[in-house]
């Protein structure tokens, strides 16, 4: 590991003009390279204090060995030098875009004598005109088909199209009517071409134009009684309407626009782009990258664009490009679009109307395509082993945690506090297994005196299931006993459906429970029966140091414990004054993150339905027996709980199913309930009367 200051320029050195840089390590391999307006501010912000730099940035600079830079004259020419850079060293510092797969395009071959229409993968070639991608190889093949109806074009190979030649006999398209079989005379190279010139044009969005034209000689042949031609000419629109009505018009301005949406976590980032081409969606494209650079969506918007762009001119590059943020410098970036289109380019972010309302299509895709993309990673069972393998290393854990529990606390400014509790069994999310717990032991928000509860809590219970079975034996004193764990009524854990201490499936995938071991009575394992391996919990050194706490208080040590700190994903352990840093594209940091995300989640989730119950609540629900069909009948009947508690119990009892029992329950359950605080219009100030069943909202 080099130190940045041996290899740091003097500032004097460094010039302050826009330029190109490149960090080499060692072996003089490119790592990284970057443009800047100033290279010399630029160049500055990486030879600062290590602690201050971003983690990834600090392992940038210090596996570098030595840092260069070429000027140049304007901002448009540092973005081509650091494309053509990125494109020509491939540094492993740099977010870097490559497709899951080879998108099919529809190519037509405009540069030989015969042009051809076919699909087409890979690098594109000159004198070839692309319209895609596609998703799908047969959408294209559906599309070529519904139109060589009325722009029959040659599809053969070469050695089809010389065969056919030589014996003077086209193939089947071209009997059928679906080729104007050039290859055997049937109509000139000039024809030929026509029909591929219009076959491209339709194919780019001017379609109006040859509608209105085969709309217009059906009318002429049917006006003189051409009937056979005039049906020919009717199939034809039809068939051409139906070609477009593959891509369903999005853009009813006819627009030319390339829509690019980002959907990113800490570690990797997701890139959708639609493009539309006469207002219809005529490709679709997207791809998931490694963040192994420091960035925020705007270089993510900017890199994606060096990406589509980088190798096209002319029509491929739209008129507009509508982005989720501009990239650091726009008219830089502008000017360099088009410089490869040849005219104006526009780029920006849309904001209203249709393409706001379609990039919001885009963005949702982009997140798909993200959570497709962990899902097929957490379920590949080699990455989830070395993940768990990674773990145990960077740990020091003797084996892989086969069962990890992760904890996160959750509240509303000290408000409705509860922590969830998910468990992985072999890198894979044990839902059946996940539990909530309600904060009791004190008021207001402590998050560490949380987690210090909700551990002791948990493996309170473990040590009683323990004690059950006769694996753990009772001495005097023994943290954990019965005398001290609590009953099950006062550990306040419930399930996944909010039902407390309903039974549950636990263990180790693969393993069977060992005779005597404590059951339900249907013969399933008790829930708190195993303990995990690991403990990570949702925070920081004070949150690992509150979990260890916890179970040294009952005596456990044989259970890892945790934190993974959000802010810049380091994994802190007990005792240790320096947390671990795990490689960026450590798998075993992957599978943290969707641990502590997923317990973000239950925890997050159940806060929110126990605040929205507690805001729904009634004095109503204070009266035995009343259930929730009566309780409608009174607020009915009344109109609102105000009005009901102004109610004499005769005129309640006159609520049919309401007896004078429950009518004088109701009442004083009304007379003993607080007043309600009223709610306040927060843009006139006004003071919103109750008028429903719930408390003011």
């Amino acid at each position: 590991m080099a130190d940045p200051s041996s290899y740091r320029p003097k500032p004097g050195q460094i010039p302050d003009s826009p330029g190109v840089y490149k960090f080499r390590d060692e072996h003089r391999r490119v790592i990284y390279v970057g443009k800047a307006k100033n290279l010399r501010q630029r160049l500055a912000n990486y030879f600062q204090d290590l602690a201050g730099l971003h983690p990834r940035t600090r392992t940038m600079v210090t596996t570098a060995a030595s840092v260069e830079w070429t000027v140049v004259s304007t901002e448009v020419e540092a973005l081509q030098l650091e494309y053509s850079w990125i494109k020509e060293f491939d540094p492993r510092f740099n977010v870097k875009y490559r497709d899951d797969k080879s998108y099919p395009y529809l190519a037509v071959t405009l540069g030989e004598e015969f042009p051809r229409v076919q699909v087409m993968r890979g690098a594109k070639k000159k004198g070839v005109r692309y319209f895609g991608p596609y998703g799908h190889a047969w959408a294209i093949r559906e599309t070529v088909d519904l139109m060589l109806r009325v722009f029959p074009v040659r599809t053969c190979s070469a050695g089809v199209f010389k065969n056919a030649a030589r014996t003077g006999r086209p193939c089947l398209l071209g009997y059928i009517g679906k080729c104007s079989a050039p290859c055997v005379g049937r109509v000139t190279a000039e024809e030929h071409r026509e029909l591929a010139d219009g076959f491209c044009d339709f194919m780019a969005g001017r379609t109006g134009t040859y509608i209105r034209r085969l709309e217009k000689d059906m009318m002429a042949a049917a006006e003189e009684m051409e009937y056979e031609r005039a049906a020919r000419l009717r199939d034809d629109v039809e068939a051409l309407k139906r070609a477009m009505e593959k891509s369903a018009v999005v853009l009813a301005d006819a627009t030319d626009a390339d829509l690019i949406a980002v959907a990113e976590d800490e570690l990797e980032a997701a890139v959708q782009i639609f493009h539309v081409r006469g207002g219809r969606v005529r490709g679709q494209r997207g791809w998931v990258t490694d963040k192994v650079e420091n960035v925020d969506t705007a270089g993510l918007v900017e890199h994606a664009l060096q990406q589509l762009y980088g190798e096209e001119a002319g029509d491929s590059v739209p008129k507009e490009v509508l982005v989720p943020a501009l990239p650091e410098d726009p008219d830089a970036v502008s000017q360099w679009l088009a410089g490869r289109r040849g005219s104006q380019v526009s780029l920006r972010v849309p904001q209203r109307g249709d393409k706001k309302d379609l990039m919001t299509t885009v963005q949702r895709n982009a997140q798909q395509a993200l959570a497709l993309h962990r899902t097929k990673r957490a379920s590949d069972l080699t990455t989830r082993s070395r993940a768990l393998e990674e773990i145990a290393g960077a740990l020091g854990l003797d084996s892989a945690p086969l069962r990890i529990e992760c904890f996160d606390i959750s509240h509303l400014q000290g408000d409705d506090v509860v922590a969830s509790m998910v468990v992985f069994e072999d890198g894979l999310a044990r839902k059946s297994e996940y539990r909530r717990f309600q904060i009791k032991g004190f008021e207001g928000q402590d998050d560490v005196r949380s987690m210090h509860e909700v551990i002791g809590r948990r493996f309170k219970r473990y040590l009683q299931e323990k004690e059950r079975t006769g694996e753990w034996e009772e001495t005097p004193g023994t943290p954990g006993t019965p005398e001290t764990s609590g009953t099950p009524e006062t550990l306040g854990a419930l399930d996944a459906s909010g039902t407390p201490d309903a039974p549950g499936i636990s263990g180790i995938p693969g393993t069977s429970a060992p005779d005597g071991e404590a059951r339900e009575d249907d013969g399933r394992p008790k829930r708190f029966a195993y303990p995990p391996q690991l403990v990570v919990v949702d925070g920081g050194r004070p949150q690992v140091a509150a979990a260890k706490r916890a179970l040294d208080e009952l005596g456990i040590d044989d259970v890892a414990v945790c934190g993974l700190a959000k802010r810049l994903e380091e994994v802190w352990l007990p005792d240790d004054d320096d947390p671990v840093v795990l490689p960026r594209s450590s798998e075993g940091l992957y599978l943290l993150q969707r641990v502590r995300d997923e317990a973000h989640r239950f925890a997050i989730t159940y806060q929110r339905a126990k605040r929205a119950k507690r805001i729904r609540s009634s004095p109503l629900d204070a009266v035995p027996g009343l259930g929730e069909t009566r309780k409608q009948s009174l607020i009915k009947h009344f109109g609102s709980v105000k009005k009901l508690k102004q109610a004499t119990i005769d005129e309640i009892c006159e609520v049919p199913g309401i007896g004078r029992r429950t009518a004088e329950s109701v009442a004083v359950a009304l007379a003993s309930a607080a007043p309600a605080t009223p709610a306040v219009n927060t843009a006139t100030g006004e003071i919103i009367e109750e008028d429903d069943g719930g408390s003011t909202t």
